[in-house]
């Protein structure tokens, strides 16, 4: 009983799915360091690097919409242990790859895994937390993406001068078991936990899908998350590669952008519901400019000080799309589609991230340089903006209320 009573503690829940997401974005970004490594082992050329970081993406974006439906059919606590084990299992995998073709097979798999997990955690944020508070919870939530990101080479770097990749992942992979047992133990919704809970749901998949203003949002998110994916997965690379850094200066600033951005993030939620409400299209289009205008800087200037400012402040504005994304549909959808809505739209930055690195990948393979891939990363921060403005004005909080309470 006293389990169970503290597992509803709404506080100490977001704080377990922040957790849970700071392992995810570990296991998948551990990957863009350890690519340096790897692509020597095995004498690959850029475009199989590019491969590689983008062969998780493919099935984890792919597995975006039905991780919502599942979410919402079965639950957001089946999904979320299921997935930190799959995904857990396929991190310890990746350190006995053997070659290319098993490393895409791997990770192709572990994008699976995965996959489930954004949508099942912001249900679980709907399970619960009150509508009024979703959105800052969200925010919070997603600021663990960036803060994960930073953790990644920090952690690489020194662990694979230490033991070598293979035996890192194999570590990494490991801090699943104790994820599990947390989820299993604390992550227990009352919706699913009383003696008839039994999800029968009908999720109207068809109503979501012709919802236009979900799929603007989906676009934005989708332009925005190629200049996230595609930063992520090649500036460890670029650092080395192009600014002449050795791996341990490389590992230190390129987690600068997600510690800044992360702390970023957890402002973003409260500014953007203190003085962007029904405004939300402006604060995200303003971000993506001013993240388009700072990335183009970054990579034109000779002074590498400059270039890792520049570079944190291109990501701190582009979280701003990444706060509208995941706090709007909390105030547009009720608590019983939520989950389906947010896989729709995450299913978008997937596609990106699965889309950004093999682009990248043979565009500096074909010109030799890192340059022409960012002026295509600052391509699609125009696409943001046009999708974010394209945003209809639309209340649709009190419709969603009434859906939730027959519900």
């Amino acid at each position: 009983m006293g389990t169970f009573a503290g597992s509803q503690n709404k506080h100490f829940i977001l704080g377990l799915l922040f957790v849970g997401y700071l392992v995810d974005y570990l296991d998948r970004m551990v990957m863009s360091v350890a690519v340096v490594y790897i692509k020597d082992e095995f004498s690959l050329d850029p475009a199989a690097v590019g491969a590689i970081l983008s062969a998780f993406f493919i099935s984890y974006a792919v597995m975006q919409i039905p991780g919502g439906w599942m979410t919402d059919k079965f639950g957001s606590r089946k999904v979320l242990i299921w997935s930190i084990i799959i995904w857990s299992v396929f991190t310890v995998l990746t350190g006995f790859a053997w070659s290319l073709v098993s490393l895409l097979v791997i990770r192709f798999l572990f994008g699976v895994g995965q996959g489930g997990y954004p949508s099942a955690s912001q249900k679980g944020i709907a399970d619960y937390y009150p509508r009024d508070e979703r959105p800052k919870a969200s925010a919070f939530l997603m600021s663990s993406n960036y803060f994960g990101m930073a953790l990644a080479p920090l952690a690489a770097a020194p662990m694979i001068l230490w033991m070598g990749w293979r035996n890192m992942f194999v570590v990494i992979g490991m801090l699943g078991v104790i994820l599990t047992v947390a989820f299993w133990v604390y992550f227990k919704p009352k919706s699913e936990m009383s003696p008839n809970a039994e999800a029968k749901n009908k999720v109207p998949v068809k109503e979501l899908l012709a919802n236009a203003e979900l799929w603007k949002i989906t676009v934005m998110w989708f332009a925005a998350g190629i200049v996230n994916w595609g930063l992520a997965s090649w500036i460890p690379s670029y650092l080395m590669e192009a600014r002449g850094m050795d791996i341990m200066a490389m590992g230190f600033y390129a987690a600068l952008p997600g510690i800044s951005t992360g702390i970023a993030m957890l402002f973003s939620g409260w500014l953007l519901d203190k003085f962007f409400v029904n405004r939300e299209k402006y604060y995200a289009a303003f971000g993506m400019l001013i993240s388009g205008i700072f990335l183009y800087l970054m990579f034109t200037t000779s002074s590498v000080p400059l270039a890792m400012l520049y570079l944190n402040i291109c990501m701190v504005f582009k979280s701003f799309a990444f706060t509208v994304a995941f706090s709007l549909p909390h105030k547009m959808m009720s608590k019983k589609i939520i989950g389906s809505a947010m896989g729709i739209i995450n299913m978008g930055a997937q596609g990106a991230g699965f889309l950004a690195p093999l682009v990248m990948g043979f565009m500096i393979s074909f010109t030799g340089s890192y340059n022409a891939a960012f002026y295509f990363l600052i391509a699609c921060t125009v696409v943001s903006i046009i999708a974010a403005l394209s945003i209809k004005k639309r209340d649709n909080t009190v419709q969603a209320k009434k859906i939730e309470i027959i519900a």
